[in-house]
């Protein structure tokens, strides 16, 4: 890299290269420190025992079986035991609850939205 005086003259512009460098190593460190701060989404559609299951949820054993085999709790028995996974019991759970936790706005539209699919018949509408 061939190095040139700088002159007097010279000093806005190369003091204008200057800012504008670093700016972009700002931009780029403050890119960087977003993505590190970003929770990571943790996978929890991870397979669970019905021991595990029951550790989790401190549902009785026995309850836990009779739930399963009238089909209650969302589960799969590809052989002989029984497979949960962890995202769809904690929908479960919540689904069951008595004392619902209230919705954000966001998700009430949402839950609006989703409950109107079909189109009204105009025969319905009344002037």
């Amino acid at each position: 890299m061939e190095q040139k005086e700088v002159t007097f003259n010279d000093l806005p512009q190369v003091v204008a290269q200057l800012r504008d460098e670093v700016m972009g190593m700002r931009a780029m460190l403050s890119r960087q420190q977003e993505l590190s701060d970003k929770p990571t989404k943790e996978n929890r559609h991870k397979p669970m025992t019905v021991e595990e299951a029951i550790e989790y949820t401190h549902i009785p054993k026995g309850t836990m079986y009779m739930k399963l085999e009238d089909g209650t709790i969302p589960a799969t028995k590809p052989g002989r035991r029984w497979l949960l996974y962890q995202d769809e019991l904690d929908r479960w759970l919540e689904a069951n609850r008595r004392n619902t936790v209230p919705l954000t706005a966001d998700e009430e539209n949402e839950a609006i939205l989703s409950s109107h699919k079909r189109k009204p018949n105009k025969a319905d509408w009344h002037d």
